[in-house]
């Protein structure tokens, strides 16, 4: 018995020094900067920077692949104190929110082509003749974006769309790769006006389908000069790096789908 216990005892300290030397002669040495790095970044893990995870963005960053400013979350100040821990330039971010580019209807279910009893999910719709939906540009309202969003930035609205509230939303971008339509847009936060409508089809059958479609009249284009509005493919777009600032071409738009920021 004695043998047996001093030879289990000499087997597991052997067993343990080989485990310490394998580990000495096969470790990885850490850039001590890593942890630095990662102690300026927010630490949401929310994938916005295009990696996944806090960890994996530090690790590019520590070998060149990409800035700080390309995280969503992080502060200026953190930014800086990265690129001058790693001697790169970081150049001041325009803040940027999610936008659901849709005001759906107050009365969906008016604007319904067929009743859907299948997986709620918009992925799972969007599969059956793009959508229930009579416009098929809309928001089919069934929370894929939702849930998608690590910040509890979206709701679903009694006219059944997504609506992100700009105090909550991050500019990570997630909820954009969960829209199967495509009609969740990062806008700058401090942009005053936005055509809330994605709907390309001609005015008469834009309108027919959503009261509240922007039906391409272009009124908003001529009342603005340049190009700050312009209507392509029968839809107004906002040019938001030279956005009009006089409110009142908002009281133009016919169909209301024209809206001040905040509405």
């Amino acid at each position: 018995m004695l043998v047996s216990t001093a030879f289990l005892t000499l087997l597991g300290l052997v067993s343990g020094m080989g485990l310490g030397l394998a580990a000495h002669v096969f470790a990885v040495e850490t850039d001590p900067r890593l942890e630095q790095i990662i102690e300026y970044l927010p630490g949401a893990n929310c994938g916005g920077c295009g990696f996944a995870g806090c960890h994996d963005f530090a690790a590019a960053i520590l070998r060149g692949d990409i800035t700080p400013d390309h995280c969503p979350l992080c502060p200026a100040e953190e930014a800086w104190a990265i690129g001058e821990l790693m001697g790169m330039a970081v150049e001041a971010q325009q803040p940027m929110v999610a936008m659901v580019m849709c005001q759906g209807s107050e009365d969906p279910d008016s604007r319904k082509k067929f009743h859907y009893n299948g997986v709620a999910t918009c992925a799972s719709l969007n599969l059956l003749g793009q959508g229930d939906r009579l416009c098929e540009y809309g928001c089919l309202g069934l929370g894929d974006c939702q849930r998608a969003c690590p910040f509890k930035a979206i709701e679903i609205t009694e006219q059944g769309v997504a609506r992100v509230i700009p105090s909550r939303c991050t500019g990570c971008g997630m909820c954009l790769a969960a829209c199967p339509k495509g009609i969740i847009h990062l806008v700058p936060e401090d942009a005053p006006i936005h055509v809330l409508c994605s709907n390309h089809d001609k005015g008469g059958l834009a309108k027919k389908n959503c009261p509240v479609a922007c039906t391409g009249c272009k009124i908003c284009e001529k009342f603005c000069e340049g190009e700050k509005i312009r209507v392509v493919d029968f839809l107004a777009e906002i040019d938001y790096d030279n956005p009009p600032q006089d409110l009142s071409v908002v009281g133009k738009c016919p169909t209301g789908a024209l809206v001040e920021s905040g509405i």
